[in-house]
């Protein structure tokens, strides 16, 4: 096992550890430092029990490394005992009744904090919204959603933890919003913004997972292949993402968010698009990084438009991906394809409300939802088992 030293600030306390390279943060409070308020749940990131602020931004502790915290300051719900606001909250959970075997309630209280300090004019549905990353099989949420919604309405304290300043701010605005307020890209010389080197090869990707989907459309191939051609129209269609630089050789740099409760990953990084117009299909092969959870994902989607059998189109999309870093426990296929599946739809239906002349409903981040995530993962995972298909 190889060992390192991990020096952090937790609960306003300077600490220095030596601990294994892989023990999560979770399990480092836990045993290391014996702070035991944080829980374990699912052990895969998407109960929302471990959830603790590093740096001032919820995190799900399970998943991510102690040792990628070197440096950080870490508040897990022991550190909060005479903050106003987190005073507020517990008594607003008291009165709600928003517990009761209290498994969760850490995590909810973190969460929670986060929604009243980042979302002030938050109504119940954006609480709901903020809180689908956290789990509870007691409540049913109702006294949860009170209880902040409480807090919301009687002039909150404020926050004494705010996010870190040297990590960018959750993005407000839609990609596509801010996509129209530059309509148009000139092309740069992509020595201006990106190495060729940064993009994976597709050798680097050939025991990558592969998923594999078809999408059909009332329109013609003509049409689809006019969106899927131009970077603009195609990188408004994806919710959360953002076309920054379109380089006269290819190369594209951008952003694309993503979130699930209070996990968010905002994968920044380039790629290269190749077409191919007489058979209408292309290549796009990128890698981003996320800066907060210091996770990387290369991948590659190959893609062709065909007329389809019955009329209009059908799009073929191949794609492989590989995750490193903290979010990689959310690689396993069943889980990516339900992610993809969910964003594909909403991708789906931009297109052709484009290729029709529609304008698209704009979509913020995508945002999953923690618990029909996990129900589908664990379905999965029940059908893996018993061998059905």
């Amino acid at each position: 096992m190889t060992a390192t030293t991990v020096d952090l600030t937790v609960n306003g306390r300077p600490v220095s550890e030596k601990t294994e390279s892989r023990t999560h943060l979770a399990d480092f409070l836990r045993e290391d430092l014996l702070l035991t308020g944080t829980h374990l749940g699912c052990e895969q990131g998407v109960c929302g029990a471990c959830t603790v602020f590093v740096d001032g931004r919820p995190t799900r502790s399970c998943i991510t490394l102690a040792a990628a915290c070197k440096g950080a300051n870490v508040q897990s719900v022991e550190g909060f005992d005479d903050d106003p606001l987190m005073q507020a909250l517990r008594d607003a959970f008291k009165r709600h009744h928003g517990l009761q075997c209290g498994y969760c309630t850490p995590g909810m209280l973190v969460t929670g904090y986060d929604i009243v300090r980042r979302l002030p004019n938050a109504d119940t549905a954006r609480i709901r919204k903020e809180l689908s990353g956290n789990l509870c099989r007691c409540t049913g949420y109702a006294g949860i959603v009170a209880a902040i919604a409480d807090v919301l309405e009687n002039n909150p304290p404020s926050a004494r933890v705010q996010p870190h300043a040297r990590l960018r701010q959750y993005p407000d605005e839609s990609a596509a919003a801010a996509l129209e307020k530059n309509s148009k890209i000139a092309p740069v010389s992509s020595s201006k913004f990106a190495d060729p080197a940064d993009i994976p090869s597709r050798q680097s990707l050939a025991n990558a997972p592969t998923l594999s989907r078809r999408l059909t459309f009332d329109v013609s191939p003509s049409r689809i292949w006019e969106i899927l051609s131009d970077p603009e129209k195609i990188v408004s269609c994806i919710p959360g993402a953002r076309l920054d630089n379109v380089a006269d050789d290819g190369l594209l740099q951008g952003q694309c968010a993503i979130s699930m409760g209070p996990i968010k990953a905002a994968f920044t990084g380039v790629a290269r698009m190749e077409l191919d117009e007489m058979s209408k299909t292309g290549e796009v092969v990128g890698r981003g990084k996320d800066g907060l959870s210091r996770s990387q994902l290369d991948g590659a989607l190959d893609f062709q438009i065909t007329d389809h059998a019955e009329g209009g189109s059908e799009l073929s999309l191949d794609m492989q991906y590989k995750l490193t870093g903290p979010l990689s426990q959310f690689s396993r296929p069943s889980l990516v394809a339900e992610i993809a599946d969910r964003i594909l739809d909403q991708v789906a239906a931009s297109i052709e409300a484009k290729a029709e002349g529609r304008n698209p409903e704009l979509i913020e981040n995508a945002d999953l939802n923690g618990l029909s995530l996990l129900t589908s993962a664990f379905l999965g995972w029940i059908k893996k088992t018993l061998g059905f298909r």
